[in-house]
């Protein structure tokens, strides 16, 4: 669905994207992490056929950005982290325009805008001024516009920037809500927990450069040297953590406010011997999980070292 190969992009001496590697299927929520200016933008915008790369190819439903820019743009839903809206128009009247402008005409352009505004949540204000609307329900309306023409890829770049806590977990649920129509979307964000929940895949990118791209648990694994388990049991806690020291596959032991935390030895990941021996033992036990990873901490452990 989505394929580039070396795409490079340089402005004088700045390489903004370098050699971009990417290859998303029909379904693939791709979350863009990166921080600001770190080639997200222009990644995208070279995808969209608005900005002509240096070097490299970059294919959309199997077209070239060089030869098919106009049937990817008639393909793509591109939504930029900031536009404009026409003061002067109700919310309807900006969905008909540009619903006209991708040629929808006749009755069905009513019809379309409509649909739009109810996957969006957005029917209650089909009649307010755009210009009256907070900056979430701007952001929704936008995204409105995107979907008219029933693009197969989106390309969102931070939907959710500047947005308030509530705002930002409303477009979250959208973008769930987007990903399960089975479209192709990369999604943007220098807010590493927005996306956790939402992509299917990740790319981390840093000053140009594609540092991991790969599925969420794929990431998250490379993250986490070895897994380390969080484990409470009744009463004292010391007898038990001894107990786990002797156990095979166990790195460290270390106890903090009568939470356990064992470290396995890397690459080991069949752990299931442990709650039995300590049932063995005569231990409660109260809790028992993994430490959780997010996605902030596998971008901060995987970029170590390569942000110079």
């Amino acid at each position: 669905m989505i394929e580039t190969r070396k795409l490079t992009k340089r402005y004088g001496n700045l390489i903004a994207a370098n050699e971009i590697d990417l290859k998303l299927d029909d379904g693939d929520v791709f979350g863009f992490i990166g921080p600001n200016g770190s080639g997200k933008t222009t990644t995208m915008r070279m995808i969209a056929t608005l900005l002509n790369p240096d070097y490299g190819e970059a294919y959309v439903c199997g077209k070239s950005i060089y030869t098919d820019p106009q049937e990817i743009r008639r393909m793509v839903g591109y939504m930029p982290d900031f536009f404009g809206v026409y003061d002067d128009m109700t919310v309807m009247e900006y969905l008909e325009f540009f619903a006209s402008a991708y040629r929808i005409n006749g009755s069905s352009r009513r019809k379309v805008c409509e649909e739009k505004l109810e996957l969006v949540d957005m029917s209650f204000k089909r009649d307010a001024m755009v210009n009256q609307l907070s900056r979430g329900q701007t952001q929704r309306i936008g995204l409105a516009r995107t979907l008219l023409h029933e693009p197969q890829v989106l390309l969102l770049d931070e939907p959710a920037s500047g947005l308030d806590p509530r705002a930002r977990i409303e477009i979250r649920n959208l973008l769930k809500r987007l990903g399960e129509l089975n479209k192709t979307i990369i999604v943007s964000s220098h807010i590493l927990p927005e996306l956790a929940d939402v992509c299917t895949r990740v790319g981390m990118i840093e000053k140009g450069h594609m540092i991991v791209d790969g599925y969420v648990d794929e990431v998250m694994r490379k993250a986490r040297e070895a897994l380390m388990l969080h484990i409470r049991v009744t009463g004292d806690p010391d007898p038990a953590a001894k107990l786990l020291e002797q156990c095979d596959g166990v790195r460290t032991v270390a106890v903090k406010n009568g939470l356990i935390m064992a470290t396995l030895k890397k690459d080991t990941f069949d752990y299931s011997e442990l709650p039995t021996r300590l049932l063995e033992a005569g231990f409660k036990i109260k809790l028992f999980r993994e430490e959780e990873v997010n996605l902030e901490t596998a971008f901060m452990e995987l970029t170590k070292g390569k942000q110079q």
